[in-house]
């Protein structure tokens, strides 16, 4: 390896959902558009939305998504252990990018000098090729039942000698106690790793705020570095179900296209559909219950963590019969990866590879029947339409981009995509199913509606009218470069300069010690 070490910065949170992701995803962009050669890193994430690499490797969305505002391509390395929630309140590992067991109390106490050696293995190899590691924390950075078994905070920051900043949530409210408290809960060691507070989510003029700068200033003798306005309508994939629990705000335009998605319980890579919502004319809402269901022009069934834990929530909540019933009316139905084998005759599971059961009857919608073994699929996808039915025929040897993240493979029915082994070799398997009139199909394929010819194709035979627009991609670009600047006008860049290089900042009140008085 080679002697040389990148600088690194930590930004930790008070809280999940603090916005630690965004403001490390600007600070990519931002040093980057400096010519800074900068990467991104979380040592352990919890995500319901993943990403493939180019070797097949899995790690968060969030980790892919910083790679893309650094103008990187994203690696194993940015995200060495994730965890990815499933049914009965346990996750599966995913160490190095391949699976590796269940995430039990067990797991941790028998692998945790694995899972370390693998974290700081691989920030070590990023520091070795990269000038600046911009290092994200997990959840709160106060978590003071770990019981000393940290691999996503301040012992990654010990670990690599980094200064951390901490960002606190202002929207949510009692961000005095969240930046003040959290840093004075912190044992010595670890409190004199905080160099910078941000306040984060700030609705309106921010020089409101500068009695509250004042205060955490004095109380912590931590510098505010900045007030970062709450933006909105970023074009950025989530990677949290959370974000589809708060109300909707968007509402439906006279006249939009209605697209209703299942909103499983253990939905994943719902980031699928943010092409779709941002199709002017297009109002796509998440479904959870029958009073949910409205008159949508289309229903789709998307990817799940646990494909029969969620095929019995669909039945217990009447949604099977509602979908069903949707489809013999002549509403298409589409599913994608775990939605996809829903959509077959049966789904069978002898090795209890995702659940106690042996097999569930399926939907009954396509031809196919899927069996699940221990083989993981991950590999990012060229695939090309072979022959297509209905409103897919004009589309016949056209390539699509997509990439598959399953377990499970499925069988039958009348294939209409042609995927290569492994994503990229020339010998192709026929993938996916749909029905003789193309009104109900379905596929492994996550990312297939960011092909704007296939997405704009299919949301033409639903009845939308299409209207100029951007494509995903730029819409993504322009959201990276807005969040940039406004992170950067928000924070006092010298002093984060200073901070990175270890100079004083100039910020003078003696640190930790009025708190006590």
């Amino acid at each position: 390896m080679s002697d040389h070490r990148a600088r690194t910065l930590m930004v930790v949170g008070t809280s999940s959902s603090a916005g630690k992701s965004l403001i490390v995803t600007a600070l990519c962009r931002v040093f980057a558009r400096m010519g800074v050669r900068v990467a991104p890193f979380k040592g352990q994430n919890l995500s319901n939305n993943a990403a493939v690499c180019s070797d097949g490797s899995e790690i968060g969305r969030a980790q892919a998504v910083q790679a893309l505002a650094a103008g990187i391509a994203p690696s194993v390395d940015m995200n060495p252990l994730l965890l990815k929630p499933g049914g009965g309140g346990t996750s599966q590992v995913i160490l190095s990018g391949r699976p590796a067991g269940r995430g039990t109390e067990q797991f941790y106490r028998d692998n945790w000098s694995n899972l370390w050696d693998s974290i700081t293995g691989a920030l070590d190899r990023l520091r070795a090729t990269y000038d600046l590691v911009i290092i994200e924390g997990a959840g709160a950075v106060a978590e003071l039942n770990n019981g000393g078994r940290d691999l996503a905070n301040l012992s990654i920051a010990r670990y690599a000698g980094s200064p951390a900043l901490l960002v606190g949530d202002i929207e949510r409210g009692g961000v005095f106690a969240q930046l003040l408290g959290s840093l004075w809960l912190l044992p010595p060691g670890e409190r004199e790793l905080i160099k910078g507070f941000i306040v984060n989510k700030f609705h309106g003029d921010a020089a409101l705020f500068d009695g509250g700068v004042s205060i955490l200033q004095e109380r912590s003798g931590v510098p505010v570095l900045g007030i970062v306005p709450f933006l909105e309508d970023l074009a950025l994939p989530e990677e949290d179900a959370a974000s589809l629990d708060g109300p909707v705000h968007e509402r439906r335009q006279e006249g939009a296209t209605d697209i209703a998605v299942i909103r499983f319980p253990h939905i994943a890579n719902f980031d699928d559909f943010d092409p779709l919502s941002r199709e002017p004319g297009v109002y796509l809402h998440y479904v959870a219950s029958l009073q949910d269901w409205g008159n949508p022009a289309a229903v789709i069934l998307p990817g799940t963590r646990a494909t029969m834990a969620d095929l019995a929530w669909l039945r217990s909540k009447g949604l099977a019969d509602a979908i069903c019933r949707a489809a013999t009316g002549g509403v298409p139905v589409v599913g994608i990866c775990g939605g996809y084998q829903m959509l077959g005759r049966r789904i069978t599971d002898p090795g209890h590879t995702e659940s106690d059961l042996d097999s569930a009857d399926g939907l009954g919608l396509l031809n196919h029947t899927t069996a699940f073994d221990a083989t993981k699929t991950t590999h990012q996808v060229r695939a090309r339409l072979g022959t297509a039915p209905g409103w897919m025929a004009p589309l016949a040897g056209q390539t699509i981009d997509g990439y598959e993240i399953h377990m499970g493979r499925s069988s039958g029915g009348t294939p209409w995509l042609l995927v290569p082994h492994g994503g990229q070799d020339e010998a192709v398997t026929p993938q996916g199913n749909a029905t003789p009139d193309g009104r109900c199909w379905g596929c492994y394929l996550h990312g297939i509606f960011c092909n704007e010819t296939f997405r704009r194709t299919w949301l033409a035979s639903l009845g939308w009218r299409q209207l100029p627009a951007g494509t995903a991609a730029s819409a993504v670009e322009e959201s990276l470069d807005r969040l940039a600047d406004a992170v950067l006008c928000a924070l006092d860049m010298n002093a984060l300069q200073a901070i990175i290089e270890g100079r004083d900042t100039g910020f003078g009140t003696a640190r930790g010690e009025r708190h006590a008085t």
